[in-house]
């Protein structure tokens, strides 16, 4: 009697273990919860350049009802429409060859009047998964609805550079650069800025002027100019002194417009002044 016992003991115990490993292996892991892609997106296209660089880890679904979306926009009449949803079928294909990430097209049988958007926010809540979409209305529902939601505009926005061209800082020039002319400062992050026309002012603060960025597989590299302050100044005392400043050919056009008038009043008192006595004589006989 206490064999059987224990034999059932044992049976209830093995049932019960493997219960609870089939259910723990049943349940999904929360780093591979599903991304639901939008319309949007594959129009789009930057989603390839984001699955090429292995940032995307979960699996790439993509419904039937967005493939019938983009093919009846492919058979639209309007031809800038023909030719976006035709990119995003493109974007689909490149998408399957990619290695890096796990893409499927799966049937949802949405119907017609339920509308596209509407199921991509049902899948998504069904399956605890991620929205990805540019669409900036779908963006605001999914963020209601609880919805985790992954915007490549977003996510550009957040990459972009931290300083633009034409943008002004003071940095601390510590180094030479490659070229002779050049010195070498750092960002607060680390980035490092190239400065032309600086290697007199290494080891000073300096003002520079943000000219273009290079992007590189090593980090991003800045390149800068010199900011000039006293440029501004330096050129309106430039036209102050151009405008002061006498011309030296005028007094010599002033000094050659009188020269034959004052020759003839010279020749002529010189020649008052050379009278002879016979002269004299000459004029007392015209008078009488």
């Amino acid at each position: 009697m206490e064999l059987i016992i224990i034999a059932i003991l044992l049976l209830i115990a093995v049932e019960t273990s493997y219960l609870t490993i089939t259910g723990l292996q049943k349940r999904p892991k929360a780093g591979l919860a599903p991304v639901f892609v939008d319309t949007s997106v594959l129009i789009d296209g930057r989603i390839i350049s984001i699955a090429e660089s292995g940032f995307i880890t979960r699996p790439l679904l993509i419904p039937r009802s967005v493939v019938g979306e983009l093919q009846f926009m492919a058979d639209n009449a309007d031809n800038e429409k023909r030719t976006r949803a035709r990119h995003g079928l493109d974007v689909i294909n490149q998408l399957q060859a990619l290695t890096t990430v796990s893409v499927v097209i799966f049937a949802d049988g949405v119907r017609a009047e339920e509308g596209v958007d509407n199921r991509l926010l049902a899948l998504a809540k069904k399956h605890a998964g991620a929205l990805c979409t540019i669409d900036y209305n779908l963006n605001k529902v999914a963020v209601v609805e609880g919805i985790q939601v992954l915007n490549v505009n977003e996510l550009a926005r957040t990459l972009r550079m931290a300083y633009l061209p034409g943008e002004k800082m003071t940095i601390h020039l510590a180094q030479k650069g490659n070229d002779q002319h050049q010195a070498v400062g750092h960002l607060a992050d680390g980035t490092m800025v190239v400065v032309e026309q600086a290697y007199k002012y290494i080891g000073s603060d300096v003002e520079v002027e943000f000219i273009r960025s290079l992007q590189t597989a090593a980090g991003k590299m800045l390149f800068a100019k010199l900011v000039k302050k006293d440029s501004g100044a330096n050129d309106k005392a430039s036209k102050r002194a151009a405008v002061k400043r006498p011309s030296g050919k005028k007094p010599q056009q002033r000094l050659k417009a009188q020269t034959p008038s004052q020759g003839v009043q010279k020749r002529t008192s010189s020649r008052k002044q050379k009278r002879t006595p016979e002269d004299s004589l000459v004029d007392l006989a015209n008078q009488s």
